[in-house]
């Protein structure tokens, strides 16, 4: 049996909740409401509210179907966050030297579907017994310079040409060309310095 429920028109933007949505999609109702309750975030108090709101319209369809539910068996199946409306809320901030910066108060749509049918076991679950754990390729040696990411964590191999016999007769060719170059600067500082 599924529950849905949806909370329209919540203060703030889609962006900053759908962090808090993406904590608890997949987890049981419990472990949620508890992630809910102890985050620090402003968006986590309404999603709790519809959270709760959906476990209630699950007991209710329950009841309907003349059907024994266990709120305990129940798990977020999908949570999801649209962007609401911006129309209305547009306000002006004062800014220095007379002028004003417009900001854009957000609105957002919080949707939250839970089930009590059987989970989906899927290759990287937590949930899982180990089994899934034990699959997993080895995790790359921490280092310094992987750990700041960027260029630092990658850097570009050098370009070695491969030697051969014609590279090394060259080279030993550009050596003594350049120890004949070296020999006449020599021999012209020298005749400068005797005049």
């Amino acid at each position: 049996m599924e529950a849905i429920a949806s909370a329209r028109y919540l203060r703030g933007s889609a962006q900053k909740a759908r962090l808090v949505v993406d904590m608890i999609r997949g987890e049981d109702v419990n472990r949620a409401l508890a992630i809910l309750r102890y985050s620090d975030k402003r968006a986590s108090n309404l999603i709790e509210k519809c959270m709760r709101s959906a476990i209630a319209n699950a007991n209710e369809a329950a009841e309907k179907a003349n059907v024994a539910i266990d709120p305990d068996d129940l798990w977020v199946k999908t949570a999801f966050v649209d962007r609401g409306p911006t129309k209305g809320r547009r306000r002006v901030r004062p800014a220095p030297q007379g002028r004003a910066y417009r900001e854009q108060r957000h609105f957002c749509h919080v949707t939250i579907l839970l089930s009590n049918d059987a989970r989906p076991e899927a290759k990287g679950s937590r949930h899982g017994d180990g089994k899934a754990a034990a699959a997993k390729p080895a995790k790359l040696v921490e280092n310094k310079t992987r750990k700041r990411g960027g260029a630092a964590a990658a850097p570009r191999a050098k370009r070695v040409a491969p030697r051969s016999e014609a590279s090394d007769k060259s080279d030993a060719a550009a050596r003594a060309e350049g120890e004949k170059k070296a020999t006449k600067r020599a021999a012209k500082k020298k005749t400068k310095v005797d005049e």
